[in-house]
């Protein structure tokens, strides 16, 4: 019984992050010593940081828009939407640019890792930590080798109740 029930949780896992049964391909970057991941086929780009145009009354995680070939896009830093201390930025500091529901937004990242195939066994449902603690943002969590990674739902990130309040008059191009 108890396997018919882990079965029919990790079917439902898998069709809610969209895997197929031989896994995913995730873009892994890092924030500090933490690996992050999301899926490559809302991977844009990755382009090194430049710098931005910041807009006045925004949330202090959406650091500015970037020019982009005639397309404008708002650049997100991941380590304060995270509550992280804030860096110098570094030669590997990279802005990755994610297609979000038809929208082009950029992720300030440390670095990028690799891109990695994480079959479907290997990514466990991300934990519970109550009500105190928002982790809807998380797909999963996959396992490759002897590293953790946090596999990120890139809409509920960036596309939350601060960033779309703070985004709904910034000029967002459709993706191409």
């Amino acid at each position: 019984m108890a396997a018919s029930t882990t079965e029919t949780a990790t079917k439902e896992l898998n069709q809610r992050i969209g895997l197929t049964s031989d896994g995913s391909q995730f873009l892994t970057f890092n924030l500090g010593d933490e690996f992050y991941g999301v899926d490559i086929l809302r991977v844009q780009e990755i382009k090194g940081y430049t710098a931005v145009t910041k807009i006045p009354n925004t949330p202090a995680h959406i650091k500015g828009v970037l020019n982009l070939r005639g397309t404008i896009v708002p650049i997100v830093e991941l380590r304060t939407k995270f509550s992280l201390p804030t860096i110098e930025y570094t030669a590997f500091t990279v802005i990755i640019v994610v297609v979000v529901q038809d929208k082009v937004m950029g992720l300030v990242v440390d670095s990028v890792s690799d891109v990695l195939n994480i079959d479907a066994k290997d990514i466990q449902p991300p934990p519970k930590f109550g009500d105190k603690v928002d982790v809807t943002f998380i797909n999963g969590i996959g396992k490759s080798g002897d590293k953790l990674v946090a596999l990120l739902d890139i809409d509920r990130l960036l596309l939350d109740s601060a960033v779309k309040d703070s985004s709904k008059d910034l000029p967002v191009a459709p993706a191409a």
